[in-house]
């Protein structure tokens, strides 16, 4: 996958979030550390989704703590690209924690997004994580 400089890379599960910057070229990604923002999650919106008999009767806390957390990633995306901090983004998430970041974007995140990776990436070193996008 071709990622430009300097562009945000988020690495994101249901319950790590951690911002790298491509410093490589585009065809060789070379991340650098950004930042990991300390996030509030208490957008609980995705439980009206997620209402069925067998997440009553197995309790669906901890998956509705995930959904809740790929929100609060995407609100504070969403606000880092309306502010024009993020010019060009790569996404990496599992796939339902994609899934449920998907049904939060602000259509600004959407123009500056570059691409996505669905793909379990939270904990690896940054090598296999250049490895990933550069293959994607």
């Amino acid at each position: 996958m071709r990622i430009p400089s300097n562009a945000h890379v988020a690495i994101v599960d249901g319950k790590n979030f951690t911002v790298m910057r491509n410093g490589g070229a585009p065809l060789e990604p070379k991340l650098d550390r950004a930042e990991q923002p300390d996030l509030s999650a208490t957008n609980y919106s995705a439980g009206v989704r997620h209402q069925d008999n067998i997440g009553r009767e197995k309790g669906t806390s901890t998956q509705l703590d995930e959904l809740a957390h790929a929100a609060a990633v995407s609100e504070w995306l969403n606000s880092q690209c309306v502010s024009g901090d993020i010019a060009d983004l790569l996404v990496i998430a599992d796939p339902k924690t994609l899934g449920e970041m998907r049904h939060h974007y602000h259509s600004e995140l959407e123009k500056r997004l570059v691409g996505e990776i669905a793909k379990t990436m939270t904990g690896q070193p940054t090598d296999k994580i250049e490895q990933a996008i550069a293959s994607a």
